[in-house]
């Protein structure tokens, strides 16, 4: 990536906050591997910046939506979106600087229990307004009336296409074929409200300030609650703590133990088509496992 255009990101941010700013210092920052991060700061105030190159700042708008559909809730903090645009050829987006290196540990109970908060606010479709990325994969979110057609084509569908572009074992996508021809069978007795998600809920996207928890890099959407769960118990897991606590407030069904494989298995394809063929087999699992699940 070129070089930074901190002067055109400092008028816009002296612009969306109304005061004028001016960069005295320039941090990099831990971003991940799909952006550029760094902190800007004056005298007075920090923000923490993203980077990408400019055909990415549809990325950044989706972001800065969901960021702001989440504050609305109400029930959990978020990082407040500032102002994005596009500056030297490059897209970026403005957040609020929130201390989450020295915010303490997380507060895995009161999380729990503000995601189940979250996940009442509900909506009368699933979907979303527009659509957004999970990671840097499109994520379409045309509204729909019926989950299990949501998921399929929305969700499932689009991953298994991109993962035969990529290179998909043979058997994988036989595996994937079978399952979406019966993807039904896993709704035959469960309707599940159309829940305010997160999207991408995993311990990396997590943090701590002032005692509260944090909740970052969403994808946000609305749709079956269960789906934020099961991303949590991939990648390490959250501790036991957090799904007292979550449960204490609204139980999950007793169906959920099977479908967490189907909803994992929507970020283990994602992962695939971002990073490649070490997803390749716990994919393949997953899928035995449900294919299983069908016979």
């Amino acid at each position: 990536m070129t070089a930074v255009p901190v002067a055109e990101i400092a008028d816009a941010i002296s612009v969306a906050s109304g005061t004028r700013f001016q960069v005295t210092r320039q941090t990099d920052a831990a971003g991940g591997c799909i952006n550029q991060s760094l902190v800007v700061q004056d005298a007075a105030r920090r923000y923490f910046v993203k980077l990408n190159h400019a055909d990415r700042l549809c990325m950044f708008e989706a972001e800065a939506a969901g960021l702001a559909e989440l504050a609305a809730s109400g029930a959990l903090r978020v990082p407040a979106p500032l102002t994005h645009g596009l500056a030297a050829g490059q897209s970026f987006l403005v957040l609020e600087w929130l201390d989450l290196a020295h915010g303490g540990p997380i507060p895995w109970a009161k999380l729990g229990e503000r995601l189940a908060r979250l996940h009442r606010v509900s909506a009368s479709r699933f979907g979303w307004r527009r659509d957004n990325t999970i990671g840097s994969t499109l994520q379409a979110n045309r509204e729909t009336a019926d989950w299990g057609d949501f998921y399929r084509e929305q969700r499932m569908r689009p991953q298994l296409i991109l993962a035969a572009q990529n290179g998909a074992p043979k058997r994988l996508l036989q595996s994937g074929d079978q399952l979406m021809a019966h993807l039904g069978a896993f709704f035959l007795d469960y309707t599940p409200p159309p829940s305010l998600l997160h999207g991408d809920l995993w311990s990396g996207n997590v943090g701590s300030c002032a005692g509260e928890p944090v909740v970052f890099d969403p994808a946000v959407y609305f749709g079956d609650r269960e789906t934020d769960l099961a991303m949590t118990e991939l990648f390490g897991g959250f501790p036991a703590s957090f799904y007292a606590a979550y449960q204490a407030v609204w139980p999950l069904d007793a169906g959920y133990a099977v479908r967490r494989d189907l909803y994992q298995l929507y970020h283990l394809l994602n992962h695939f088509n971002l990073f490649g063929s070490g997803y390749a087999r716990q994919s393949q699992t997953a899928l035995d496992r449900l294919l299983a699940e069908l016979r």
